[in-house]
């Protein structure tokens, strides 16, 4: 579980008793509002009705989304939370640029112009650098010469990111990386190969026609009773008429 100040400590236990709320669901929000900067938050709490996301005086999203009374709990637990932490020592101090410290990238970067996180990413921009933090490992990138306006995490259960500039959306797996492991780039569908071809459909097998009943050689009167009397469903079915069906019967008691 987190690490709390005895400061932070009380003030969790406060809130958690007034929210009748587990402590480790208050810390699970705290941590969250924390990491979106105290004006949002991405959670899943299974307390609060499982994921959702908070903005600050904006959208409240929960998972019983038609549940107001849920949404106005996330939102005021959310804004106290956040106004403890703007006003509050609520985590230990950590040293900036290791992770877990809410400076978690390099400190030669300087201040950022922008940070946010993407569920459990953490970004920050800088002049010609973009910094990205994934498991609490933190990867930097050189922007080159994109002005970075926005950033956002593709759908789906993997790490790839992607951000806007003034030459459209750009991966940030496609820029050059100067520290870290970087993340995984995203799938690729190269839409210059054609389509494979549908699999032919298996062939119907045409129906039975009195043309088959002349080629079959009846071993025996139990095969040409059964014959007739497909024949005569045949027959009933309208698929053959009575002249046919008589001339047909014919031929195989014949061979009796």
């Amino acid at each position: 579980m987190q690490n709390l100040t005895a400061v932070g400590n009380n003030i969790v236990n406060e809130i958690a008793s007034r929210y009748r709320l587990s402590q480790g669901a208050v810390i699970h929000m705290l941590v969250a509002v924390n990491n979106g900067g105290c004006s949002m938050a991405q959670f899943n709490c299974p307390e609060l009705g499982g994921s959702g996301q908070w903005m600050r005086g904006g959208m409240t999203m929960v998972g019983d989304m038609f549940n107001n009374g849920l949404k106005a709990t996330v939102d005021n637990l959310c804004n106290e939370l956040a106004n403890a932490l703007a006003n509050n020592q609520m985590f230990p101090v950590i040293p900036a640029g290791t992770p877990g410290s809410s400076q978690w990238w390099p400190g030669n970067l300087g201040s950022p112009s922008s940070s946010g996180s993407q569920n459990n990413i953490r970004y920050a921009v800088f002049p010609n650098r973009l910094a990205i933090e994934l498991n609490g490992q933190v990867s930097v990138y050189d922007t080159l010469n994109n002005n970075i306006g926005g950033v956002s995490q593709q759908q789906g259960g993997n790490t790839s990111l992607t951000f806007s500039s003034q030459f459209g959306t750009i991966a940030v797996s496609s820029l050059p990386l100067i520290s870290g492991p970087g993340l995984a780039p995203a799938p690729q569908t190269n839409f210059a190969e054609p389509a494979p071809s549908p699999a032919p459909e298996p062939q119907r097998q045409a129906p039975a026609n009195t043309s088959s009943v002349n080629n079959q050689s009846p071993a025996n009167s139990q095969e040409i009773i059964s014959l007739i009397e497909k024949l005569a469903q045949l027959r009933d079915a309208n698929a053959l008429t009575e002249d046919e069906f008589n001339t047909k019967k014919s031929e195989l008691l014949s061979r009796l």
